[in-house]
């Protein structure tokens, strides 16, 4: 069943349109995250369903009722920030029960939820520490509490991670995700990080200059990126005009091998570094830089002609900076775009 509809929902600032007819749904117990770099209009679009922001056309429905004219208070939505904003006059206890107290839960009823809801999150007992006495992941945890504790329809996150560490982030992101599971709790998040929302979401909604430019699962939008711009924006870099024909794109890297059944015609193609294989024989090719990353080493290399690849390799033999080498491209890593 579908908890959120957005409409057609526009926002204007003065001439620009920061949100451009859009149209998404997020049914119940869904975890949707949308992604876009700084300016996509994907941190107004939170707003306007949490009812900080007024559209300019559309519209806003939860649960099948119009959000027209609703107050934030009244839309039974919770909302977590990337600044925590947590009350730093108020211990843990105080923070996570203020939503509670502001509905009129009694004290011994909320202050059972309080305990409840500070074990959920992995901090249990910590109603009496300070906030400042907290680490931001400790905060993090707190502010998440707090947003769960007026057992809210919708659950939305604006950049939840975004002041932790990487480290901190990753495992943050799996029990966000296992709790949400656990609860039934029907998220919408926004981040700049796809890594983060892929480990996330079950459905990811990628935003450009306010319209939506791809959705689908994680698996989807990274094996089948919509767009030049969608395939940038997830890090790829090898993109290239291409005429494609024949089982085969001509390009500046020359012959290149697509997937059966592929779009024919003047398109553009990327190749993920993965598809970038060390060979015999092949496209020469000259040792830029090499990076480890854990599990391979990361090339990137100077072909005789066309733009510089992005590459991987197994950590054995991985070639040196400056030497020669020969690539060829696996069609399996090989992804036909829209014409740039």
């Amino acid at each position: 069943m579908t908890l959120l509809r957005l409409e057609g929902v526009t926002v204007r600032f003065g001439e620009r349109a920061v949100v451009d007819a859009v149209d998404l749904e997020v049914a119940e117990h869904e975890i949707v995250c949308v992604l876009g770099p700084s300016g996509s209009g994907k941190s107004t679009l939170l707003r306007v369903v949490a009812g900080l922001q007024p559209v300019s056309a559309g519209r806003v429905l939860l649960g099948g009722a119009d959000q027209a004219g609703v107050p934030v208070h009244r839309r039974g939505v919770g909302l977590m920030f990337q600044d925590h904003q947590l009350f730093p006059h108020r211990d843990v206890g105080g923070n996570v029960a203020f939503g509670l107290r502001m509905r009129g839960a009694g004290r011994r009823a909320y202050e059972a939820q309080v305990a409840e809801l500070l074990e959920l999150v992995g901090l249990p007992g910590a109603q009496g520490r300070a906030v400042a006495s907290l680490s931001g992941g400790e905060q993090q945890r707190v502010a998440l509490a707090r947003a769960l504790a007026p057992s809210p329809r919708l659950l939305m996150l604006d950049e939840p991670l975004g002041q932790l560490d990487r480290g901190l982030r990753e495992r943050l992101v799996v029990e966000l995700r296992g709790l949400f599971s656990r609860l039934g709790t029907t998220v919408l998040a926004v981040t700049h990080d796809q890594g983060e929302a892929f480990a996330l979401a079950g459905r990811v909604v990628v935003m450009r200059d306010g319209r939506i430019a791809q959705a689908g699962t994680p698996m989807e939008v990274w094996q089948r990126p919509a767009s030049e711009f969608v395939a940038r924006f997830l890090g790829f870099e090898n993109v290239v005009p291409a005429t494609v024909s024949g089982g085969a794109a001509a390009t500046a890297w020359g012959k290149v091998p697509v997937p059966a059944g592929s779009p024919e015609g003047e398109r553009s193609v990327l190749i993920r570094p993965a598809g970038v294989v060390l060979a015999a024989a092949g496209l020469g090719c000259e040792v830029l830089s090499r990076t480890f990353r854990g599990t391979h080493v990361a090339l990137l290399l100077r072909p005789e002609a066309g733009p510089p690849l992005e590459a991987e390799c197994g950590l054995a033999g991985a070639p040196a900076v400056g030497d020669r080498v020969a690539v060829t491209f696996a069609p399996a890593e090989v992804v036909v775009l829209p014409p740039a």
